[in-house]
């Protein structure tokens, strides 16, 4: 190779070298932060650290007293056990004390591994729908919303398909009929709903009844390998807005792909609890994998604020917020936020998919 010739091959591969190492780091790192992770500490060494948040004292110190009232007057023995953590939180919020000074009070913050072991915890969001319905079966509102089946140990409910095909039919388990077979889907992923009954009753609370006990399989992941919905844009929204001019048998094939079906308990005059029987407070609770927190435990939690349109421009906030719920997809370092009631709160809980920091507070 001449000299000429191979100053320009250095020259070319240097600069092909440089743009893959720019490409990489953009776009291949091991550290990405478009859902809002960070990497301040460095890698945690343990599942719980401790460590001294820097962080902005919590925007919602007065749902969080609230969701704690209804701790005490619900479940008075789920209070005792944690009774000396929140009576500790109780004086560092009337001592107006700093998010690192929880010590001053006997506790110490227990920073969470996260998922990949830099503390970044998967964040999601869910809701309560309210969901429009009848008594009775008509023309427009035919889809059943059923009660959990009476069964033996030893039988096994049929699955989504089976039950679409009528395996339920004939044993007085229809609790109310909606004229959405994907309101009724999206009921069943958040686990609870309202319903409107639209006879000048008040509203309905469904709470979960139980499942038939087939594995959950993700209908927004099979709509992005078919291509349906791009993945960047994938949203219970996006979801609802697919289903809006699509005929019912292919709403069907899609949904009978997860064979899970969840029953729900029709309760009058009553608020939405999860699975610790205790009534929720928006961004002041959440559902946890309990095997790593335990319900009723008090977790600091770094949160990423979406804008209307589902994006994160870097704006976060500090919730003080009790494990209260838990989810069959709630699993490992994961939180599940619950944002509250109806479609504003849906819109959101849709679009998060993101990461915080969390600390969980204990003696």
């Amino acid at each position: 190779m001449k000299k000429k010739d191979r100053y320009y091959y250095f020259y070319f591969f240097s600069i092909l070298l440089v743009l893959s190492i720019f490409i990489g780091s953009q776009y291949y790192s091991n550290k990405p932060t478009n859902q809002g992770q960070q990497y301040k500490d460095g890698k945690l060494s343990l599942p719980l650290n401790i460590n001294q948040p820097q962080l902005n004292i919590p925007v919602n110190i007065s749902d969080y007293i609230i969701q704690i009232a209804k701790i005490k007057s619900s479940s008075p023995s789920l209070y005792k056990k944690n009774e000396h953590i929140y009576k500790a939180i109780n004086e560092w919020i009337s001592r107006s004390l700093m998010v690192d000074e929880f010590y001053k009070v006997g506790l110490n913050s227990y920073e969470m591994v996260g998922q990949d072991g830099y503390g970044n915890v998967h964040l999601t969001g869910y809701y309560t729908p309210i969901i429009k319905a009848r008594h009775q079966p008509t023309a427009e509102f035919k889809y059943p919303i059923y009660k959990m089946p009476v069964v033996s140990d030893e039988e096994q409910l049929p699955n989504r398909e089976q039950i679409y095909n009528g395996a339920l039919s004939d044993r007085d388990l229809e609790i109310a009929y909606s004229n959405s077979l994907m309101d009724n889907f999206i009921m069943e992923v958040q686990g609870s709903a309202y319903i409107d009954f639209e006879d000048g009753s008040p509203l309905v609370f469904f709470s979960y009844g139980g499942k038939n006990n087939y594995g959950y399989s993700s209908i927004g992941r099979l709509l992005v390998e078919q291509g349906e919905i791009e993945k960047e844009k994938i949203s219970i929204q996006s979801i609802k807005d697919w289903a809006k001019n699509k005929p019912e048998n292919q709403i069907k094939a899609l949904l009978i792909q997860n064979r899970s079906f969840v029953f729900f308990n029709p309760q009058y005059n009553a608020e939405v609890t999860g699975a610790a029987e205790i009534p929720l407070v928006a961004n002041a609770s959440v559902a946890s994998d309990k095997s790593v927190i335990p319900l009723g435990s008090v977790v600091l939690v770094d949160v990423p604020l979406l804008e209307d349109d589902g994006q994160y421009r870097g704006r976060r906030e500090t919730r003080l917020m009790v494990a209260l719920d838990v989810g069959g997809a709630i699993k490992g370092q994961h939180f599940d936020l619950y944002l509250g009631i109806g479609d504003k709160a849906g819109k959101l809980a849709g679009y998060y998919n993101h990461y915080g920091r969390a600390w969980v507070l204990q003696p």
